[in-house]
């Protein structure tokens, strides 16, 4: 049992305050992906797991047990950070077993396991080689084989990915998440890429000045996005924000969710526009259009239209949100919704 829960945790440095009154719980098991803006507190949080950093007030429990007093290597989590940590002058063998020659496991037990996850994380024909002779990708792996090698209840991972080229990082996110269904761990993933949250997280929990935005599966914060700051942080692009100009209240909707013509449509909401930007990305394109005091983001399968064009863009009722004036969506059963729908109808074609 390896789950992980924060109760009513503070962190403050002087008076400064970095996570105010936080409670949450981390399933076991699970791969949890912590993600939000610089200096948000995710990275505090991973500390705090590992006993990097200590908590000002309040518990912090693995399986049960606080744990304020254990020392980190007492812990069972081990921890792969951003830039390796590895050892240049040491082979990737000795990189591997340095953990457990520390703990004075006998040389055919350090074999057997060096070379059984060396297997699992594809290393195995480099454990004589310097980290000098690797790729990017298989220091990572290095690192990722000597946190294996403790086998730990929980495994951290500070941004692991955010040194490689977009193409290793694809392919690095792929073999992450193979290798959590293998080990059957409880991950915890810090990342500022929401890109990264979404492809691999069994949850995300969002973050923003060290508060928790929302905490839920990554289609449930996508479709259904507690807040204005969650609508806008998840999703590439993110969703479009007009203001409906009434009670503070603003409407929403995704770039995928409006279709774009040279004619008005019959949509519950219809905007006329002229396309300022086009990103032709292969398989869709993404068109910025630009409506009065709006920019508008569009995705369309389709690459129709030219910058400069003139064009409407179209949004069916099923497709819109609300936030009210203190940021937080406003539900469909809402008794407000159908009245904020009908004023939006209202500005059609403006």
């Amino acid at each position: 049992m390896a789950s992980i829960e924060f109760v009513q945790v503070t962190q403050s440095f002087d008076k400064n305050v970095i996570i105010p009154n936080l409670n949450l719980t981390i399933e076991d098991g699970k791969f949890t992906v912590l993600v939000g803006p610089s200096g948000c507190g995710k990275t505090t949080l991973l500390r705090m797991i590992a006993g990097l950093d200590k908590q000002t007030s309040g518990e912090i429990r693995i399986g049960g047990t606080d744990v304020t007093r254990v020392a980190p290597g007492q812990r069972g989590v081990a921890m792969v950070f951003q830039n390796y940590a590895i050892y240049p002058t040491m082979s990737v063998r000795e990189n591997i077993e340095f953990g457990l020659k520390n703990n004075k496991v006998a040389k055919e037990e350090r074999t057997r396991l060096v070379e059984s996850i060396s297997e699992t994380v594809g290393l195995r024909p480099f454990l004589d080689r310097k980290p000098s002779t690797l790729s990017g990708g298989q220091r990572q792996r290095v690192a990722l084989a000597r946190a294996m090698v403790k086998k730990p209840a929980v495994f951290l991972m500070d941004e692991p990915l955010s040194n490689l080229d977009a193409k290793l990082r694809v392919q690095m996110r792929i073999e992450l998440i193979e290798l959590h269904r293998k080990l059957g761990s409880t991950f915890v993933y810090v990342t500022h890429d929401q890109v990264e949250a979404m492809s691999m997280a069994d949850k995300i929990v969002l973050m923003n000045h060290g508060q928790i935005q929302q905490e839920a599966a990554p289609e449930v914060i996508y479709r259904q996005p507690s807040n204005l700051f969650a609508a806008q942080f998840i999703g590439v692009p993110p969703m479009n924000i007009g203001d409906l100009g009434a009670d503070g209240v603003r409407f929403g909707f995704r770039p995928e969710g409006a279709e774009l013509s040279t004619d008005a449509a019959d949509a519950h909401y219809s905007v006329r526009g002229t396309i300022a930007t086009r990103e032709m990305l292969g398989s869709e394109t993404i068109y910025q259009v630009r409506s009065g005091p709006h920019a508008f983001m569009i995705k369309c399968t389709e690459d129709r239209f030219s910058v400069d064009q003139d064009v409407y863009v179209s949004v069916s009722d099923s497709n819109l949100y609300f936030f009210g004036a203190d940021e937080g969506r406003i539900d469909r059963g809402d008794a407000r919704f159908g009245g904020y729908l009908q004023a939006l109808r209202g500005r059609r074609h403006g």
